[in-house]
């Protein structure tokens, strides 16, 4: 069973970085197709970016492009997402999900392709 484990969140000031990490067990990172989603309170799930499982594809939502970056060490079997010029509204739980391979760009922005997800870490961005 893929189990997935977030972690690097924290409470920053704008326009500082951060790095969140997802560590993957159960199953090699090379067989799934990746997402990272954030939910802030009283709002809905929403995608943030994407890594195809051969790495040549990566996808972001239109806050995150040119501020976030996608990665993925299939060696250590993690995911990375660098966030950089955080803003306030980017203060959210951020989840990494996992799905399976060969996926449509846009099933990879759905929330309901991925079938499996970590529990969640905290970023919170202070003005």
């Amino acid at each position: 069973q893929v189990q997935l484990v977030e972690s690097g969140g924290g409470l920053v000031q704008a326009g500082d970085s951060l790095r969140l990490s997802c560590a993957v067990s159960g199953r090699a990172l090379t067989s799934v197709d990746m997402g990272w989603f954030r939910q802030a309170p009283g709002k809905e799930r929403e995608f943030v970016s994407a890594i195809t499982r051969s790495s040549s594809n990566t996808y972001y939502s239109d806050s995150a492009k040119g501020r976030f970056t996608i990665s993925r060490d299939n060696a250590r079997n993690t995911v990375y997402l660098q966030m950089n010029s955080l803003k306030p509204e980017d203060t959210a739980v951020y989840y990494c999900a996992a799905a399976g391979p060969f996926l449509s760009p846009l099933a990879l922005r759905r929330a309901q392709t991925y079938g499996t997800w970590g529990q969640g870490t905290q970023v919170t961005v202070s003005s």
